[in-house]
């Protein structure tokens, strides 16, 4: 830490824990009590039973969660090619060009992700690129949502990239193709991971614009979740929002692996 005295470290770590426990452990604690119970009487859930979880990971649940997976694998790997492309194309630009390329990408994160949903269902309901109705329009939208994620990151760490790599290898006769895939592409892999990361856990958890597009047979999990708190099932949409938390942490951590790796490089 940065603090260096031991009154110092303890007020850091009470300041810490009276701000981080209740406005994010909490919350979470509760859903994931509230997940093991039947009914919730007083302060504390009763009723403990694991049934919630035992239909929380099979039949409709299950296929929803393969959704959310299948979209949010997808949207981050056409996020990371796209962001990813244009930030170096951006690094190239002048001033007011890089200026007007990130407002452009910027744009669908500066309004309400259920206008860009919208956006999406005006333009593509009709031919000649009909998507309405499929997954693609569902996948579609959380690519516009997280690619900026993507293209900011990566901007951010070509900022930070020393020119003498480049200009080394160019000084030694490699071409720019070569250059990029075997000097730059490897020192942006951490955070090529990172905003892939980043685009993932923002898939996962994307609703308003999703509630606006899926068709019956492309449920997301997020859109399961609140189906089912809307119908009164409190319970077993706090399990399958606990099973909706976990997977995104897993996979988190395996992509926080990776990069972990790829920093050592």
């Amino acid at each position: 830490m940065l603090v260096h005295s031991k009154a110092g470290r303890w007020a850091a770590w009470a300041l810490f824990g009276l701000l981080f426990l209740p406005l994010f452990a909490l919350p979470l604690l509760v859903v994931a009590a509230a997940s093991f119970a039947t009914n919730w009487s007083g302060a504390f859930p009763s009723g403990p039973t694991s049934e919630h979880y035992a239909s929380a990971v099979r039949g409709e649940s299950l296929q929803a969660l393969t959704t959310s997976l299948v979209t949010a694998v997808t949207a981050s790997l056409l996020a990371l090619a796209t962001g990813g492309w244009a930030a170096l194309a951006a690094a190239r630009l002048k001033k007011h060009g890089k200026r007007s390329l990130d407002a452009l990408f910027m744009l669908p994160v500066a309004v309400p992700s259920v206008v860009v949903g919208l956006a999406v269902l005006v333009a593509f309901s009709r031919p000649p690129l009909l998507l309405n109705g499929t997954g693609s329009i569902v996948i579609l939208a959380h690519t516009i949502l997280v690619t900026a994620f993507a293209y900011q990151s990566v901007s951010a760490a070509i900022v930070r990239l020393d020119p003498a790599y480049e200009q080394a290898a160019a000084s030694l006769g490699a071409r720019p193709g070569y250059v990029l895939w075997r000097v730059k592409l490897p020192l942006l892999l951490p955070s090529l991971n990172a905003a892939a990361g980043l685009c993932f856990a923002l898939s996962m958890g994307e609703l308003s614009a999703t509630m606006m597009l899926y068709p019956p047979d492309w449920m997301p999990l997020p859109v399961r979740v609140f189906t089912a708190t809307d119908r009164g099932s409190l319970f077993s949409g706090t399990a399958v929002a606990v099973v909706l938390m976990a997977t995104t942490l897993l996979v988190l951590l395996a992509v926080s692996r990776i990069r972990t790796r790829a920093s050592y490089r």
